[in-house]
């Protein structure tokens, strides 16, 4: 089956998960159930595009099939933020009431912090791939000690509302933030787009890239920095989901089987689509709300990592 098809495909799919989840159950309640039926459907849609794109660059940059965005630990950069904030403002603090401010405010420490350890490490030119993740990796785990510490002390009437901020959740989204996350994410598209068959050389490696006139440096940093604007954007609008790109990258890669990162980002784009709004229905009328879509995705993401460990060990 030709990879065109299968686009096709999946975007009829995407399409009767969205009609399903907008219109089942509405029984006449039109006005009122299906503007915030759509903000939701909104929400996970670009959220599910902008965790598709960012992990399937951040994966090529990095030629790692097992890593995420998540590793540089903005994740935890949120978490900790918000523990910080109700730890020492309180739950009923501007910066947490207004998701105005809370969104400015998680989106600007995300991306400053992304900005300032790609400036140390890449100082003079020099690309440090490994290191920043290395560095990642030890600043997120500083990161949630920090955050665990004073979830520890933290008021238990605080700490819910501290773990209401853990886990992703798609229930009493703002429909502006929507629409300024639609608009920050539609610059970077457009921004990432023009170099998106530089991505199907870079997946040949460094030299090779080069060799083939590929301005290396420059394309590395535009999508780092992207990426992190993505990821920053995605996980103020509705929590961090862990694992959700590597499950719809790495299926994508599986199902498309192309090296062309066209085929493969919009592919990923639509799974991404298809997995939040089928899951998101499934949590709300088979579930009754009894768990949370990102404890699903965490669950089912979990296994899929081990799996791919042990695929990528027998490889080797």
């Amino acid at each position: 089956m030709r990879n065109s098809t299968k686009l096709i495909i999946l975007s009829v799919i995407a399409a009767a998960f969205c009609g399903l989840y907008l219109f089942h159950g509405l029984n006449g309640s039109y006005d009122y159930a299906l503007p915030r039926r759509g903000i939701k459907v909104l929400a996970m849609a670009i959220t599910g595009v902008a965790i598709a794109y960012s992990t399937v660059i951040f994966q090529t940059i990095t030629h790692n099939r097992i890593l995420t965005p998540s590793i540089m630990g903005l994740d935890s950069l949120y978490i900790l933020l918000q523990t910080v904030i109700i730890f020492f403002l309180g739950s009923g603090h501007v910066a947490i009431v207004n998701k105005h401010v809370n969104f400015i405010l998680s989106v600007s420490a995300m991306i400053v912090f992304a900005l300032l350890l790609y400036r140390f490490l890449f100082k003079g030119g020099k690309q440090q791939i490994y290191l920043l993740l290395l560095v990642g990796i030890i600043v997120g785990t500083f990161f949630g000690s920090i955050s665990t510490f004073l979830q520890v002390l933290i008021d238990p009437n605080e700490f819910m509302r501290v773990q209401d901020k853990m886990f992703a959740s798609f229930n009493n989204i703002s429909g502006d933030l929507v629409w300024w996350a639609l608009g920050i994410i539609f610059i970077c598209f457009v921004i990432g787009w023009r170099s998106i068959h530089d991505l199907d050389v870079l997946s040949l490696g460094r030299d090779t890239a080069i060799n083939l006139g590929v301005s290396y440096d420059r394309v590395v940093k535009t999508m780092l920095i992207l990426s992190a604007i993505l990821i920053a954007v995605s996980t103020a609008l509705v929590g961090p989901i862990t694992f959700f790109g590597l499950i719809v990258a790495n299926l994508s890669y599986q199902f498309f089987k192309t090296y062309k990162h066209s085929i493969l980002i919009t592919g990923a784009s639509i799974m991404s689509i298809i997995a939040l709004i089928g899951g998101q229905w499934v949590v709300e009328r088979v579930f009754t709300f009894s768990t949370t879509l990102s404890v699903i995705v965490n669950f089912i993401g979990g296994i899929y990592f081990i799996y791919l460990l042990l695929k990528e060990s027998r490889s080797t």
